[in-house]
Formats: C-alpha cells, sequence, structure tokens
C-alpha cells in the first residue's frame, strides 16, 4: 500500500483529482499486478506492480482528462488553481498567486476547460 500511496500522491500533486479516488485507482493496478506476476530469480514485483499502478491512473486521466495536447506546466497551474479556489480564493487572486498574469491564467482555464465527451452506440443516429 505504501506503494500505491506514493503514486497517487505524486499524480494528485499534477492534477485536480482528489488523492483517495487516485489511490483507489493505484490500489486497482497493484491487484492487477499480482494476479499477472510471475515469480522469478530476477523478477522484481514493485517495478512490476508500479507500471500497472500507473497505468490504471494514466489511463482513468486519458479516459477523463483533457481533449488538448497542454504543456504539463499548464496542467500543474491549472490544478494549483483549481486548488486555491476549492480553499476559497478569489479567481481574481488566482493568478497573482501562482505568479502568472491574469492573461495567462484565462488561456489555461480555458484549454484545460474543454473535456473529452463519450458517446455509446446508442447516442450515435
Amino acid at each position: 500500500m505504501d506503494l500505491a500511496e506514493k503514486i497517487a500522491g505524486n499524480f494528485a500533486r499534477r492534477t485536480s483529482h482528489s488523492r483517495d479516488d487516485l489511490l483507489q485507482l493505484a490500489t486497482l493496478g497493484l491487484i492487477k499486478a499480482a494476479r499477472r506476476f510471475q515469480a522469478g530469480p530476477r523478477a522484481n514485483f514493485r517495478a512490476y506492480a508500479r507500471s500497472y499502478a500507473n497505468g490504471e491512473i494514466t489511463h482513468f486521466l486519458r479516459d477523463h482528462g483533457f481533449l488538448l495536447k497542454l504543456p504539463p506546466s499548464w496542467r500543474e497551474l491549472h490544478a494549483r488553481g483549481q486548488k486555491l479556489l476549492l480553499h476559497g480564493i478569489s479567481a481574481h487572486e488566482v493568478p497573482a498567486r501562482l505568479g502568472i498574469t491574469t492573461h495567462h491564467w484565462e488561456q489555461i482555464v480555458q484549454a484545460c476547460t474543454v473535456r473529452v465527451v463519450a458517446f455509446t452506440s446508442d447516442d450515435v443516429p
């Protein structure tokens, strides 16, 4: 579980997703890794499991993430800005707290609020 907590914490700092949700995904990845792991003389479960936990979170973020390819710094600033807003900081104060201009913050917000919309086959005529 320490591995799952570390991985979830790393993703939580860089995204606006809850640490608890990411911890659940990382744990699910560890369970999948445990089921598929083949023990051997050179086998390292921790390294093997890390890739499954990272993959589980990455797939979730890809499926529920941004439609546009954005620089990691923008996604990080957006996540930090969202956390400030959740803590009661006014929208006008956020750019100053992040050390960026209002125009830059507006660009980041606009780019980061475009979301993927998934349609089921029932939705398509």
